[in-house]
């Protein structure tokens, strides 16, 4: 035995640049620098709300927005991408085709043949879940004798494994397929008892199945973490340097939070009900949604979003200021936009997509997305020209007229005698457009987090910031806009 190490160390001696006290990973190369030379940072990741998903402004999730951060430390572009299951996942680190997978993971046997894990930058409580007319859960025992929903091959599976082997020996589970199914899903329509969820996951979940309440929390929170490719130390470590000095800087948890399904309110009826349309009245109109986006180059979900605030998908809705159908047109708009019948909601989506776009022409270019579509909203709502004095108010008290959150905060005092006097269309009921964006951000949230494809993205690293201006010049007011050329709105 003796003269085989004598012998392994001669050979390792011998390799070219190489030391006999080195480990062998010390010669491979570097996979941090191989990315950089690449240009290209390459992310797999699954198309869910906790991870990535397309918004109608563009990517969202929190494993996207980890993914960009960490691209653009090591000033190189993000391609990002998703599969379908975990099991995809592991393909792809396995066979080299991605440096990194990011998708709300924990550790396991079978990742650990072909990838090595970072630290966890975050644990996870693990939820158990029941319908709101059925009968609380409040410990583990309780679970024994129930139908328990948990999808097949998850960390959440493998939890439920250690208490049956721990605390409750008559424990058992239907496993729901890993890819397709949803155990929340088998609680809201009665198949489960109970399931086991994320709590991130069910912080999205609970607005889709408004029905379903948390029981109570497991003991065990999961570890969440990168899985990053095998052989590649450099990377690992540079990942895990990487989350700990995002940790360090406080954004890491900002992030966490921003990124959660409980940013906006949650509301049961509303969500009940929304949720509802979407099965069952969306589905007949969605092509012509799809079809007025292709055309006016607005995300279909956003148009779908507008319509149901207007009408709730109904082409028969009528309003007390006449408006018709599921855009709720008035005659004056649907004359405006070629529409000869109103009430049908082909023509509806179609003349209220193209009168959207229409105002979006007239929003300032300078101004970034997603404020953009927001201000293009509430002209939508309450006319271009009633916006245009919301923005000067708004600059006239030091604020920003391009920012939708500044506007937001203006657009009531239109109802306020001292300032509607010194406006130029005077009076509007400011608070209308404001309640009107909030509800559409709530319904495209909704529609956002409907399962569905998603697509690769690519995000180019940081250019380098241009020196400022040697005398830069004071803001712009708001472009004014002539009068006679500002839309009618649709609502009074």
């Amino acid at each position: 035995m003796r003269a085989l190490a004598v012998a392994a160390v001669l050979v390792l001696a011998a390799l070219p640049g190489c030391s006999k006290f080195e480990p062998p990973h010390l010669f491979q190369k570097n996979a941090v620098e191989e990315i950089r030379q690449r240009g290209e940072l390459r992310v797999v990741t699954l198309n869910l709300p906790t991870c990535y998903y397309l918004g109608a402004q563009g990517t969202e999730g929190l494993e996207f927005e980890l993914a960009t951060a960490y691209a653009a430390s090591l000033n190189v572009r993000l391609h990002m991408y998703p599969v379908a299951s975990e099991r995809d996942l592991q393909a792809e680190i396995g066979a080299g085709r991605a440096d990194i997978a990011a998708a709300s993971l924990t550790s396991s046997p079978e990742w650990a043949r072909v990838a090595d894990a970072a630290a966890p930058y975050s644990l996870i409580p693990q939820l158990v879940v029941y319908r709101r007319d059925g009968t609380r859960p409040r410990d583990t025992l309780q679970l024994e004798n129930a139908r328990l929903a948990v999808r097949a091959g998850t960390p959440q599976e493998r939890t439920l494994q250690r208490l049956k082997d721990t605390v409750a020996p008559s424990l058992h589970w239907e496993e729901a397929a890993p890819v397709t199914a949803d155990p929340v899903q088998d609680v809201d329509s009665g198949q489960a008892d109970y399931a086991i969820t994320d709590e991130r996951e069910f912080s999205f979940a609970h607005h889709l199945y408004p029905n379903v309440l948390v029981g109570f929390a497991l003991p065990e929170k999961r570890p969440v973490q990168w899985m990053v490719r095998r052989n590649a130390p450099a990377l690992l470590a540079s990942v895990n340097t990487f989350f700990r000095k995002l940790a360090a800087s406080g954004r890491l948890p900002q992030l966490v939070q921003e990124s959660s399904g409980d940013t906006r309110p949650f509301a049961y009826e509303e969500s009940r009900e929304f949720q509802g349309h979407v099965n069952e009245r969306l589905p007949p109109f969605r092509a012509w949604f799809e079809e007025a986006a292709t055309q006016t180059g607005i995300d279909w979900r956003l148009l779908a979003a507008v319509g149901y605030q207007e009408s709730k998908w109904d082409p028969r809705a009528v309003s007390g200021d006449g408006a018709v159908g599921v855009m709720m047109l008035t005659a004056d708009t649907a004359q405006a936009m070629g529409i000869k019948d109103r009430n049908n909601p082909a023509q509806s989506i179609d003349g209220g997509a193209r009168y959207l776009a229409q105002v979006r022409e007239m929003i300032p270019d300078r101004i970034a997305e997603p404020d953009r579509t927001w201000l293009t909203l509430a002209a939508y709502n309450v006319g271009f020209g009633h916006l245009e004095d919301a923005r000067i108010i708004a600059q006239s008290r030091g604020k920003n007229p391009d920012s939708w959150a500044d506007v937001r905060a203006a657009l009531p005092l239109l109802a306020q005698e001292p300032w509607f006097e010194r406006a130029k269309r005077g009076y509007a009921r400011g608070w209308e457009p404001v309640q009107f964006v909030d509800r559409i951000q709530r319904y495209l949230t909704l529609l956002e987090w409907q399962p569905g494809e998603g697509r690769a993205t690519v995000v180019a690293p940081p250019r380098p910031a241009a020196p400022p201006p040697a005398d830069p010049a004071p803001a712009a007011p708001p472009a004014p806009v002539a009068t006679p050329a500002t839309p009618a709105p649709l609502h009074r």
